[in-house]
């Protein structure tokens, strides 16, 4: 389990083939120093195993099933990954609730900056839309945001200066591909709510989660 609050952005050191999938190489100095093997570290959103550590470096498998559901599948040497070690039971939950289980990839399609505030908006598959909702939670490579705004076919959100100096969202640019995960919560509350009946053939909206308690 994630926070969504990235630790450290690394940069792949190297991408190689296994049979199955890939063999990736990461550079990150400060998760390095830190994880033993067989940790979980979220890489953009993708919970790997860490198999080795060497110096300032560690080394991690993604099997076929990964490379199909995230952008794993492009990723070269020298792209940077937003970095997170699994939660620990004292850690504080500065984010929301992140599995690491990517459910689909997204495509920015625009930011704008608006004083120190910038917004990207993204793009995702049309039966994801369903667990979206304005002010609701969602991670983009990794990161916890929250959605300022849902439209037809996507979301808008908008990142501070902080979030925008630590994470790899400072490179992101329109077109280019990001791993979407939807909020967990919104899975399990669109899950009981069909088996219910409850569930209207429109799907989860806000205003169905505010006559049934789930906001204010």
């Amino acid at each position: 389990m994630f926070t969504g609050l990235i630790a450290e952005v690394g940069n792949i050191s190297h991408v190689g083939a296994r049979p199955g999938g890939l063999q990736l190489a990461i550079h990150a100095p400060a998760i390095a120093a830190e994880a033993v093997v067989g940790d979980s570290i979220a890489c953009n959103g993708v919970c790997l195993t860490i198999e080795s550590i060497a110096g300032e470096q560690f080394e991690a498998h993604a099997g076929a099933e990964t490379m199909q559901r995230t952008t794993m599948h492009a990723w070269r040497p020298g792209d940077p990954v937003n970095l997170e070690p699994a939660l620990r039971p004292t850690d504080r939950m500065g984010g929301h609730y992140v599995q690491g289980h990517v459910d689909c990839v997204g495509t920015c399609t625009g930011r704008q900056a608006a004083g120190d505030t910038w917004f990207y908006s993204f793009r995702i598959p049309e039966d994801r839309m369903v667990y979206l909702a304005e002010k609701g939670s969602i991670a983009v490579d990794g990161i916890s945001l929250t959605i300022t705004e849902t439209t037809a076919d996507g979301f808008s959100v908008a990142i501070i200066p902080h979030t925008l100096a630590n994470t790899s969202l400072q490179n992101l640019t329109s077109g280019r591909e990001v791993n979407i995960e939807v909020d967990i919560l919104a899975k399990y509350v669109h899950r009981m709510l069909s088996g219910t009946g409850i569930l209207p053939q429109g799907g989860v909206t806000e205003d169905l989660l505010r006559r049934h308690g789930f906001m204010d």
